[in-house]
This record gives structure tokens, C-alpha cells and sequence, in this order.
């Protein structure tokens, strides 16, 4: 079955309306080309919390594309700060790449927008816009990918491909460094971070909930598992916040977290990665800049378990929170204080939890 959209050309022109093959992948296939949020809210239909998507204060000029199959969507010249906590938009970049849906779940009656390619769950569209529309687009950060306008002919090639991602796009890494809060947190705030999600490695299935893992004896530990892209940060980049925001020598302990599950450590998923942490370990011991030994353990990764659904984000939706005010907030505030051009482009200072 085709669709009638438009794609951008090689030269970075958005074309006329063209015909174009749907792109329908099986739910395995999906879950494997996406992060677990992005799969939740693109393939789910769900939402992610206001005020703490990536893309909500973005202010890169460039376009806003579907994160399933790559067709551009929105463009940067039709964004506004509607100040609901979700990107907005005023218009799509065409009215053919945008599908309207009737939605009545939730006791609420309400218009979905979609993908007119993939059929991705984008958000909703509400009639308490700007002029000159006077709508407003309501979007989900995490259904989308932003490319920068210098960058927009990478669209036309991912078509040329089949909508595949280009090789090496894609890449995960899992760190463990005392609470997940805080170092889901920190990573969050790194431009070409995709994803960080908080949970647990080391250990088995069974015992990967939060009650058995506070034990200190399951093997776990609280672990991150971050999703980036490796052209605009590299792995060596990720383990050089890690250290820099967490201590690594202290044994089984940050702060006053005790435990095995509080462990620094990093779990490594090939060869590639084991060497890359060695070397790193070996430069940081022979720096000689800390004051005591280095003592992040190297684990190889034998699987990882997300968290429970109230670890996910939690510096972001609960700022106020004691933990958060004492421990997570100054690690936010070294990472921008020590890496400032390595933040998201969200505005001055970056994006403080709300």
C-alpha cells in the first residue's frame, strides 16, 4: 500500500507530493529498532510526562522528523513555547505527512495526530493555537527525531536506505554509580544522549525490583542504561561524566548510599567496550588526580532490567523532593558547570527538572 507525503530531496528540498510505500514492521521488529520509551509512546499511543522531553526547549533551527520511519514532520520556523510542558507546533511541515484521528479514550474527546507513513502515535491537536493556524500541535519528544537544518539532506538518504538509521546511530552503554536518580539524571543532560533509563544489572531476573535489590544482596546494582548516538558523543565521552560526577573510590558506597547495589561500576556489552573502560580505568588510575584508588568494578553485561515506572525520570517530576534537592540537583549543576558544551541546546543553562 502507498501514501501520498512528501520527502526531502537530495539537494534538502522538501518535494512535491510523491506516492511512498507504507512502512508497516511487525511489533518485534519495532521494539527492536526503538528505546523503551520511544516504542511506549510511538507504538503504544503513550505520553510522556510534561516538561521532561528532550526536545521541549530545543531551539536548534532544523526539522522535527517521525523517530520510526524519518518522515519529516514539523520544522523548527513553526514551533512556539505554548507552556503545557510538550513541544508545540502551529503547523506540520505538510498537511500530507500529518494524519488526523478521532481519539475518545480517557473520557476526553480529542484529535490524534499520526504519522501518515508509519502510522506512529505523534500526539494531539487542539484548536488553542497562535496565529495564524490558530492550532496547536501537541507533541511527544520521544516520537520524534530532531535533525539540524544543515544536516536536513541526511533525511533523503535514510529514505534511499529504506528509512533504516545509518550504521553506528545507535549505541547503549550501562554505568552504575550510587542512586539511578541521579545518574539517569545526569546523562539526560548530554547532547547525542538518546534515552537514559534507570534500573538494574548485575544480578537475575527474579530479583530485579526495587524491594529485593535495597537488600544489598541480589548482585545488582542500580544501573542506567543510556541509548546515544556515537557521532556526537562517544563512549570514552559518557565514562569521562560518569567519573566526574560520581566517586569512584569509594568502595560499594556514594555518599551516604551503602550497599553493594550502590557499586561503581561499568557493565560492558563487547570486547570493543572492555577495552575502551580498561584503557579509560588504567588513564584515570594514572592520573593520580584523586585521592584514593579507583575502585569501579568491570562487569560484563549479562542483561538489563529496567526499573519500576516511578524510578523513571523521577529528578524531573519530583525536583522538590529532599533526596533529589541534596544529592541529584548538585550533580546537575556540576555537569553543566564542568561540560557546557556537551549540554542539549535547550537554552541558556540547560533544562532545569520541574
Amino acid at each position: 500500500m502507498q501514501v501520498l507525503v512528501r520527502l526531502f530531496t537530495a539537494e534538502g528540498v522538501l518535494s512535491g507530493p510523491v506516492r511512498a510505500a507504507r512502512v508497516v514492521k511487525s511489533d518485534e521488529e519495532w521494539r527492536a529498532q526503538l528505546t523503551g520509551s520511544q516504542y511506549a509512546i510511538a507504538r503504544g499511543k503513550g505520553t510522556e510526562r510534561p516538561f521532561c522531553g528532550t526536545l521541549l526547549d530545543n531551539k536548534q533551527e532544523g526539522v522535527y522528523a517521525c523517530v520510526c520511519c524519518s518522515l519529516p514532520l514539523f520544522s523548527s520556523d513553526g514551533k512556539f513555547d505554548s507552556g503545557t510542558g510538550w513541544p508545540s507546533f502551529f503547523r506540520p511541515i505538510c498537511k500530507e505527512n500529518i494524519t488526523e484521528k478521532g481519539d475518545a479514550t480517557h473520557g476526553m474527546v480529542r484529535t490524534e495526530i499520526l504519522c501518515t507513513r508509519c502510522d506512529a502515535h505523534l500526539g494531539h491537536v487542539f484548536q488553542d493555537g497562535p496565529r495564524p493556524t490558530g492550532l496547536r500541535y501537541c507533541l511527544n519528544s520521544e516520537s520524534l527525531a530532531f535533525t539540524r537544518r544543515e544536516e536536513i539532506r541526511s533525511l533523503a538518504e535514510l529514505d534511499a536506505r529504506g528509512n533504516a538509521p545509518p550504521a553506528g546511530r545507535i549505541a547503549q552503554a550501562v554505568f552504575a554509580g550510587g542512586c539511578f536518580w541521579c545518574v539517569e539524571a545526569v546523562f539526560e543532560e548530554l547532547e547525542g544522549v538518546i534515552d537514559a533509563i534507570s534500573g538494574y544489572a548485575g544480578g537475575k531476573k527474579e530479583d530485579a525490583n526495587y524491594e529485593a535489590v535495597c537488600g544489598g544482596d541480589t548482585g545488582h546494582a542500580e544501573a542506567v542504561q543510556i541509548t546515544y548516538d556515537p557521532t556526537k558523543i562517544s563512549f570514552e565521552e559518557l565514562l569521562e561524566v560518569h567519573f566526574a560526577t560520581h566517586d569512584p573510590t569509594t568502595l560499594n558506597r556514594q555518599g551516604n548510599d551503602h550497599g553493594t547495589q550502590y557499586r561503581s561500576a561499568i557493565f560492558y556489552a563487547n570486547d570493543a567496550e572492555k577495552t575502551a573502560a580498561e584503557k579509560f580505568l588504567q588513564k584515570s588510575s594514572a592520573a593520580g588526580a584523586r585521592s584514593g584508588r579507583i575502585v569501579t568494578t568491570l562487569e560484563p553485561l549479562e542483561a538489563f532490567y529496567p526499573a519500576e515506572s516511578g524510578h523513571q525520570n523521577f529528578v524531573c517530576n519530583n525536583p522538590n523532593q529532599g533526596y533529589v534537592r541534596a544529592v541529584a540537583l548538585p550533580k546537575l549543576d556540576k555537569v553543566r558547570q564542568k561540560f557546557p558544551d556537551r549540554l542539549r541546546s535547550k537554552g541558556p543553562g540547560g533544562r532545569e527538572p520541574r
